[in-house]
């Protein structure tokens, strides 16, 4: 009765003295809890209709619903990315003059969603809507996959012939070493970047294709090396080819930057750069293979974020996760972001959660300046109650923003226009919109001594706030004693594009 009591006269004198809240001056430094920074994200891939949509050519309805089930699920378990595949074998699932109509969209190359929508802009803001970055995952060399429904007569194997060439099992790919393959490939990523307003355009491994997919036979390029050796060209037949993808990748960073720098540019190669780097580490050679130099990627700074695919248990020896990371940790010249890809699905029940757990909190200790990770893929997390759980109530129990591009050096100096509405019974806090642009907000509030924070979406308009809480806390003779905790005081801040979080806008609550 006295607690019911106590609790009411709270509320009265906080209602009695709304009139008389008042604001302080706008601060720099700020007094609140310093947010956690880390990226979470997970893969979504549409190629053979691994993650998204579960087939071809279902009803619109059901594409939707289904994107929708995975939004959510990212961001009820406080993931905050998302990498979307938007080009999986030289077609788009978004509308393109450039490409046709994807076949695991539609069900047909070339034909578009009825009734009409744009699968891209529809991911996005969504995606945004849940506070969710989203970033563009492009195949920047496959033409078409053996999966990938019949070689239409619009396909770009078709239109654009000489540029691909046929492998043994039933792909066909684009000749890295042409001009015309490096400048297509540069317009469809500059297209997606003008039009759409993504967080991220993301490569991942396949860069030359892995020998299997022709045979183990070599990559039928004697065409453009003969006209190169004819040509005066001096370089190894394995550096030409380096060489050639090299210079797309720099391309496009520097593309991308020129227009959108905000736009992150990533890339998720193969694990392991070299057998023996470090010496310890065993296995596939994409430096020699897939003819990927990202070791010289990320010397260079050629990327925002990197995210080797280190799909191994942490203790196995010859491909250790802690061992490749901290090998590409020191690759990294630049200070760019290493954001190690993991491998969800590779593992089950009990070992599943620890090896994940395992990962996050190795990366954590390895990175702590600018930790993150990127799951593959987003399917086990699918229904998968106990894993979402040990996420969810572990590494991942609160929100965290996604780390800054510092190496850009643009600081962010405004200050959020906040209005409050007050109520009888709470506080409405709602942000005008800033002059540059956002891609979260924060709302900073302490009840008594105790400070909390709400990281709100850039579509989200307002967070209310009663003026009173219920705490419950533990007396001496161990019995549960609830008290009201009274709102003291809020802090407004905004993260820009960039990353980089605003002064405070402070308002204490005063009688």
């Amino acid at each position: 009765m006295y607690r019911k009591t106590f609790f009411l006269l709270c509320s009265v004198v906080l209602v009695l003295n709304c009139q008389f809240l008042k604001p302080t001056q706008n601060v720099t430094t700020p007094t609140h809890p310093e947010i956690q920074r880390e990226f979470r994200a997970a893969w979504v891939a549409t190629v053979d209709n691994i993650n998204w949509p579960s087939s071809p050519g279902l009803p619109v309805t059901v594409q939707k619903e289904e994107a929708l089930e995975i939004l959510d699920l990212l961001a009820d378990n406080n993931f905050n990315a998302v990498i979307f595949q938007v080009r999986p074998q030289a077609d788009a699932l978004y509308e393109s003059e450039l490409e046709p109509w994807s076949y695991y969209l539609t069900g047909e190359q070339g034909e578009s969603p009825f009734p009409y929508y744009d699968p891209l802009d529809f991911w996005i803001d969504e995606a945004h809507k849940r506070g969710l970055e989203l970033h563009v995952w492009l195949n920047p060399y496959r033409a078409h996959h053996p999966k990938g429904g019949i070689v239409s007569d619009n396909s770009l194997v078709n239109t654009k012939s000489d540029l691909v060439v046929e492998l043994k099992n039933g792909y066909w790919w684009f000749d890295p070493s042409m001009k015309e393959t490096q400048d297509h490939g540069i317009d469809v990523v500059m297209d997606i970047v003008k039009r759409y307003d993504i967080d991220g355009v993301h490569f991942d491994d396949y860069f030359y294709p892995y020998p299997s997919y022709n045979n183990d036979e070599d990559f039928p390029d004697d065409k453009s090396w003969n006209e190169y050796v004819e040509n005066g060209g001096d370089l190894s037949r394995g550096d030409w080819r380096r060489n050639s993808v090299n210079q797309f990748i720099e391309n496009i960073y520097t593309s991308i930057k020129k227009e959108k720098p905000f736009v992150k540019f990533g890339l998720s190669p193969f694990g392991i750069w070299r057998p023996g780097h470090p010496s310890s580490i065993q296995g596939f050679d994409q430096y020699d293979v897939l003819y990927a130099d990202a070791k010289l990627w990320l010397n260079e700074g050629w990327i925002d974020y990197f995210s080797p695919q280190l799909y191994w248990p942490v203790n196995q020896v010859e491909q250790s996760f802690p061992v490749l990371l901290g090998w590409w940790a020191e690759q990294n010249y630049k200070n760019r972001h290493v954001w190690p890809g993991i491998s969800i699905g590779r593992f089950q029940g009990e070992k599943q959660a620890d090896e994940i757990l395992n990962n996050i909190m190795i990366t954590r200790g390895m990175l702590p300046e600018a930790p993150g990770l990127v799951h593959w893929s987003v399917a086990p997390l699918i229904g998968n109650d106990s894993l979402q759980t040990e996420l969810k109530t572990k590494p991942y129990r609160k929100k965290a923003v996604v780390p800054s591009l510092s190496w850009l050096d643009q600081k962010n100096s405004g200050i959020p226009d906040v209005n409050y509405d007050f109520s009888e019974e709470n506080v409405s806090v709602s942000l005008n919109n800033p002059e540059t642009e956002i891609s979260n907000w924060i709302v900073y509030y302490k009840y008594d001594d105790t400070w909390s924070e709400r990281i709100l979406s850039k579509k989200r308009k307002q967070l209310v706030l009663p003026y009173t809480i219920e705490v419950q806390t533990e007396s001496d003779d161990s019995l549960k004693v609830t008290e009201v905790s009274l709102l003291q005081e809020i802090q407004v801040t905004y993260i820009d594009r960039f990353g980089f979080e605003s002064e405070a806008s402070v308002r204490n609550l005063e009688k």
